[in-house]
């Protein structure tokens, strides 16, 4: 994942479920750049998943990537991830609404299970946490205080985990942008999550068929947001990833490469193509 100039920019992968980490392995992609975790309430029917099935799957997924990285991102429930295992109401605007982190800091016993689950399976294997939807300073601080409570009763049970877990924050909301240098000092690593920052910045639904012709993923600024976003992580001394589905957009790789992305995450299948892009650039 080398430019001919000798820059080299992280390939990494997006999952969803345990069926994907054979299709990372098999795209020897640099890792698991996110796993959407709230696919395995969404597949659970109308019962939570357990620690335990959470902690397997998370733990199988370490295992596999062996030194490689494998993020793992709070459960994004609400909009259009709904699960019959949690009921999460009726929204009008449900892309706006109650979902992500939110949601996790609300019902924060179903968001323990799952810190539980991921503290348990980090000792297994290079895995980090990453919250999801974030506006605010303090919801990061809220989520850190939770997992910290989850670390001291774990040790109390004598369960081993990685103690110096990397804590991630998801940029995907232009409040999220505006305050990025703030969270840069609250969080280890960063990812933007460019479905959601396109369609909120827009203002518009993705999945609308009468907004397809308004619909322009290379706005310029969407642009601009991610060159501000890449600069305020920098400052801090920290690594900016890209994810969505423009990661995987090949006329705008060099882009992001001159922008300062550290890294792209994309679906396993599209890993080959960006890498044998990122290797044509000079």
């Amino acid at each position: 994942n080398i430019t001919q100039s000798g820059q080299k920019i992280d390939v990494c992968a997006n999952i969803g479920t345990r069926e994907d980490i054979e299709n990372v392995l098999r795209s020897d992609a640099g890792g698991i750049g996110l796993f959407r975790s709230e696919f395995l309430y969404i597949e659970n029917g109308t019962k939570l998943p357990t620690e335990e099935h959470q902690f397997h799957v998370y733990r199988l997924a370490a295992e596999a990537m062996g030194t490689k990285k494998v993020v793992i991102r709070t459960a994004d429930l609400g909009g259009e991830k709904q699960a019959e295992c949690l009921e999460l109401g009726e929204d009008r605007n449900p892309e706006i609404g109650y979902r992500g982190i939110r949601v996790s800091l609300d019902k924060d016993e179903i968001f323990k299970t799952q810190l539980r689950a991921i503290l348990r399976a980090s000792a297994y294997g290079n895995m980090s946490v990453m919250f999801p939807m974030i506006t605010d300073v303090e919801e990061v601080k809220q989520a850190k205080l939770i997992l910290e409570k989850i670390k001291n009763e774990l040790k109390d049970e004598k369960i081993p985990f990685n103690e110096e877990i990397k804590i991630g924050v998801m940029i995907e909301t232009p409040a999220a942008v505006m305050i990025s240098g703030e969270l840069a000092r609250e969080a280890d690593f960063f990812s933007i999550g460019t479905n959601d920052l396109t369609q909120l910045t827009l203002g518009m639904d993705r999945t609308n068929s009468r907004l397809e012709r308004f619909y322009n993923t290379h706005h310029p600024a969407l642009l601009k947001m991610i060159r501000i976003i890449a600069n305020n992580i920098h400052l801090e001394g920290k690594k900016i990833a890209l994810c969505g589905d423009l990661a995987a957009d090949l006329s705008l790789t060099e882009k992001f490469i001159q922008m300062g992305i550290d890294e792209l995450s994309v679906a396993p299948n599209q890993v080959l193509a960006l890498r044998k892009k990122i290797r044509e650039i000079q």
